[in-house]
Parts: C-alpha cells; structure tokens; sequence
C-alpha cells in the first residue's frame, strides 16, 4: 500500500506541476531512495549458511520455500535445509544449506562427476552405481582410502570478483575431490600342499602376500621373487622352510632352513665336524618341523701322571776330612712311576677315563753325603787378647736366664740349681746334651767361659741358654759362635752331624 501511495503523490506532482528534465530527473532519483529506504525498514533479516558460508539476507517473503526460489534453491535439488522449506520465516531465523558433495569418479575406463551424499568411498560407489569388489582399493586423490573410511568436505574456495556480487556463496567454489577406483587382480598362489587364489591391487609380488597377511619366515623361498610385478592369473610358488634347532659349541640356534638332510643343515649353517664328533640325529636323517639337531664334540687324549718317590739320604763317615765339613758323594735321585690314561671329553667335559698301562720310569737313588770326622785343635783370640784352643765351632741361638727365671717355683726343693745339681750362677750354660756333652768347657763371645751343666726342654738343637745370677742377669736373644774348648769328647759322645734347626741365618 505504501508504494501504492507513493505513486499517487508523484503522478499528482507531475501532473500538478510543469518541470524542467533536470528536475524530473532529481525527482526519480529521490523517488528511487525513498523506495529502497522503506523496503529495506519493511525487510525481514533472515541469516543464510550455504555449504558454510552465511550471509543476512533481507526479505518481504513470508515462507522458507519463497525465500529459497528467490536465492536460486530449487525444490527436489537435493540439497539439505533446515528447517524445512514451508517454515514462516521470523526475524533473524537461521536456515542452513547444504548441498551435495561434488565427486569425479574414475572407475573401469569411466570418468564421471557426480554430487553425492555419500560419507564413505563404498556410499558414493554405490550410489553411482559403481560396483566395488572386497578386494579392489580406492584411492581419493591419489591417497589411498579405506572403503569404510569418512570422506572429508569439499571446503570451498574463493572465485575471481565479478561485477555482480550476488550473495557470498556465489563467489565460493566446490572442487570436486576426486575417487579412482584400483581393481583387485586374481593371482594364484601354491604355498606348499595349498593352493588358493589372491585377489589384489599390490604392484609386488611381496606387497600381495603382505597385505594378504600370508607370512613369510627366513629361508622360504618365492618364484616369481618377491619384487617382480603382478600381472593378472599370475601363478606364485611359496617354497617353505623347515624350522630347526641347533646345539652346537655351547650355542643353541633356532632358524628356518631350506635343505632336506641334517647334514645339509649343518653345511648350511658352516658347522664343521670333525674327528670323533657325533650328531644326533645322523647326518642322513631327513629333515621335519621343530627338528632338534645337536652336534656332541668329542675328543680324546692320552695323559699320563707320574708318581714321586722321594729318596734317601744317607750319611757316610770319612776320617779324612775335617769336622763339620761335608761331601755329597751321591747326588741321588728321585724315583718315578708313570701311568697312561686315554681320556674321553665330550664338549669339553671328561666323560670317561681308561687305564692302559703303568711302568717305573726311574728307580729311587740314595744320595750319599760324607762328614767329616778329623779333629784337629784351632785357636782362637778372645777381645781381651786371651788366646783358647778349642776343637768346634757351632753358631747358636744365644738366649739368657737366671734361678728366678727358669721357670721353677721357689717352693720347689730344685730351686736355684742345675741339671748337674750345682747351683745356679754366671757361666752356667744350658745346652742339649745330644750336641754339646754334659760338662763341656765353652766360650761364648760377650759373656765368656762357661760350663755346660744344665738342660731344658726348650734346649733343642742349636739353643743355649747363658745362665746367670739373679741380680746380674742381662736379656739376651742373639746368635753367636759357641767354641767347644780342648779336649773334644769321646767319639761316641760326639754328634758329628750338626742339626739344621733353628736354622742359622744366612
């Protein structure tokens, strides 16, 4: 009605009134504004989202569908709108577009696009009517695609401004994605006694069995090889391996192995064997899954130990040398009995031990070692100038001692006196009688004369015990030369080999 009115009026102006061009020109412009400004006031703001693209659109339509034809949505286009096309439309109403996904599809030599609302390769296959085997691949540009996997939207790209502007999503365009189908190929597949077919897109012999989930394990051996191409009825051999355990040199090994023998096994694996080994099971035996071969290094050896018989030593008189002067006569020698072995080893460890023979390689011999037994008077100049003529010379262990000091109570009626029943004072000395005779004149450097007339039990061999009284007595622990004086003893009562112990320092 507005307009309607506004007609009325400018009819009357013109025709009421006689104008210039220029003024009928200025009075259509202003009509023409005036027109626009109530249109737009009377205008519904309806906000419209096509494909994610929104603009507010103004309009004097009263229902969805009306507005839809004006924007160039025709019914049955299959495009999605919410809410639906006969909703009244109210200010500010929000109405969603979304049309279908343009898709190329390039399948067995076809090459076709088609909109779709399909969310998976398999759904857009299917609606065009493209058949898609199980085994056959989709690839969306380029990429390989699971048949189940969701396809991502078209995202919309900006076209080049036209002079026309239009609505936002005119200037937006959809590239269409692009989904090729691979068909699968039947190959044929021996995998020992089994015999199947194999339908695939893999450009490998090895990729198909991959992707077939058809293991392979070391030593199996594929004809054609594993990188020849695949080509349709192709025929592929799996010869297959036979898994094997091998014990050998403490090392156990498991492997899979193409060979028919234990011995074709071993040379396989560059075990060598040699002399006496043994292999369980023999070399011959053919060859079965999960076969245990073990390989027993075996070896033997001839020992041979001795046994040691020491010898004897013998003492000799000899009235031509002098006394404690010694000569070996017989070195002597050690004898010696030999047993043979032959020894079994059976990796490394002995197993068995056999004995062959036993022989006396060397019978034991004395050794004969001569003393002398010439007595001849020496002399000797004490540090006081004394010259004493004495017939021995023994180096001694020198210790000292005293009546309080040797041990007997005070109480006991020997308190106080010798072996020899003298009592005790300085120049007694205590020896072993066995080497140095009871009364035997001594002397003894540092402490002078003195008589041998007491013993001990600690007075074995070379010891002597220097005796003095109590309240002159010194400490002492030395090794001295004791001189044995003039006149020696009798023969029997001489002790013509000296004992070793205590063993005289060097």
């Amino acid at each position: 009605m507005a307009t309607t009115t506004l007609d009325r009026t400018a009819e009357n102006i013109r025709f009421s009134d006689r104008l210039s061009p220029a003024g009928e020109a200025l009075l259509a412009v202003g009509v023409a504004v005036l027109l626009i400004v109530i249109a737009t006031a009377t205008a519904r703001p309806v906000i419209v989202t096509v494909d994610g693209v929104t603009e507010t659109v103004y309009t004097h339509r009263r229902t969805l569908d009306k507005l839809l034809l004006d924007l160039g949505f025709a019914p049955g286009a299959g495009d999605r709108i919410s809410p639906v096309r006969a909703t009244p439309l109210s200010r500010n109403m929000a109405v969603v577009v979304n049309r279908p996904l343009p898709m190329r599809l390039l399948a067995d030599g076809r090459d076709l696009t088609v909109e779709t609302w399909g969310a998976t390769p398999e759904e857009v296959l299917r609606e065009a009517g493209i058949p898609f085997g199980p085994s056959d691949q989709a690839l969306l540009n380029g990429a390989p695609i699971g048949r189940q996997d969701p396809l991502p939207g078209s995202v919309p790209q900006p076209r080049p401004q036209l002079y026309d502007r239009g609505h936002a999503w005119d200037h937006m365009e959809r590239t269409p994605l692009q989904l090729r189908v691979h068909r699968a190929i039947p190959i044929r597949v021996d995998d020992g006694e089994l015999t199947f077919t194999l339908r695939t897109t893999s450009a490998t012999v090895g990729e198909a069995l991959l992707a077939a989930g058809i293991e392979l394990y070391l030593g199996d051996e594929v004809v054609p090889s594993l990188g020849s191409p695949v080509s349709t009825g192709q025929r592929v051999a799996i010869v297959r391996s036979t898994p094997v355990t091998v014990e050998a040199d403490g090392v156990t090994l498991k492997t899979r192995v193409k060979a028919e023998t234990v011995a074709d096994v071993l040379a396989g694996l560059e075990v060598g064997l040699a002399g006496m080994d043994e292999v369980t099971p023999p070399l011959e035996t053919p060859l079965y899954d999960d076969i245990a071969i073990s390989v027993t290094r075996i070896r033997e050896e001839v020992e041979i130990e001795e046994e040691i018989a020491p010898f004897e030593t013998l003492y000799e008189p000899d009235p031509n040398l002098a006394i404690d002067i010694q000569s070996v006569v017989s070195s002597g020698a050690e004898g010696i009995t030999r047993t043979r072995y032959r020894v079994r080893y059976e990796n490394g460890q002995e197993t068995s031990r056999v004995l062959e023979d036993t022989w006396t390689a060397q019978e034991p011999a004395q050794r004969i070692i001569a003393y002398g037994q010439r007595i001849d008077p020496q002399t000797f100049t004490t540090a006081d100038g004394q010259t004493i003529t004495y017939w021995r010379k023994i180096r001694m262990l020198a210790t000292s001692y005293s009546a309080s000091r040797a041990g007997v109570s005070p109480d006991n009626p020997h308190y106080g006196f010798t072996y020899s029943g003298d009592a005790m004072r300085d120049g007694i000395v205590a020896v072993d009688f066995s080497l140095i005779p009871l009364r035997t004149n001594v002397y003894i450097p540092g402490y002078g004369f003195g008589d041998a007339l007491d013993t001990g039990g600690a007075m074995r061999g070379r010891r002597i015990d220097l005796g003095y009284a109590d309240d002159t007595w010194v400490p002492v622990r030395r090794w001295v030369d004791i001189y044995l004086l003039w006149p020696p003893p009798p023969d029997y009562q001489i002790t013509w080999v000296l004992p070793n112990w205590p063993r005289p320092p060097n």
